[in-house]
């Protein structure tokens, strides 16, 4: 699935260091994979590498530790031992263009239970349709990867966030991060029943 690659190479990452920020100036938006086996997602793992990914600096790790109370809260568990998603994150400076998808709620998508693979024929496909978009300087952006496939299954980003110096910065992070997540509204199969009990690893 070619979706999402160009989505994870050829920007240059870094933080807008100055400025302010309001939620409502922030663009949040996502798109997600109708191939994504999201009923059967329960652990992950950061993807490790280059750039803010792989660092450990103090916004870093914020978004990191914002992150993963998000994933606790929807009934995901970290695990270092076959994840079923990888997560990655980058912050773009900058304006960016950016292909993103006219798709249904993927919260009706995952209750319907729909999924779509190789041996979908073509007439049952749902299909994607093409939306082209100029994001603001200053775009986050976290994508879920399913490890088995080692494919993109869901992209959530916020743009025009600029992020300032101290304790402010990592208010905004935060509050990105939960605007971008309040876009994944899947919960882990069993979860809100109390069926879900995977342990750390």
């Amino acid at each position: 699935m070619k979706l999402f690659s160009t989505l994870l190479v050829g920007s240059s990452l870094a933080l807008a260091l100055s400025g302010c920020f309001a939620a409502r100036e922030a663009r949040v938006e996502s798109d997600y994979s109708y191939a994504g086996a999201f009923r059967r997602y329960r652990t992950y793992e950061f993807v490790t590498g280059e750039g803010l990914a792989a660092d450990t600096s103090k916004l870093g790790e914020v978004l990191r530790d914002a992150i993963r109370t998000r994933m606790k809260v929807q009934g995901y568990r970290p695990s270092k031992r076959r994840p079923d998603l990888l997560v990655n994150f980058r912050v773009y400076e900058g304006d960016m263009r950016f292909r993103g998808y006219a798709q249904e709620d993927i919260s009706r998508w995952v209750n319907e239970e729909k999924i779509e693979d190789d041996e979908t024929p073509a007439e049952q496909r749902t299909g994607y349709q093409p939306v082209r978009m100029l994001l603001a300087e200053g775009t986050l952006l976290i994508t879920l990867i399913d490890n088995k496939t080692n494919r993109a299954v869901w992209n959530g980003y916020a743009s025009g966030v600029t992020v300032p110096n101290g304790v402010q910065g990592e208010v905004v992070l935060r509050r990105s991060v939960r605007s971008i997540f309040d876009q994944y509204r899947v919960f882990t199969a069993g979860y809100l029943d109390g069926g879900n009990r995977v342990s750390e690893e």
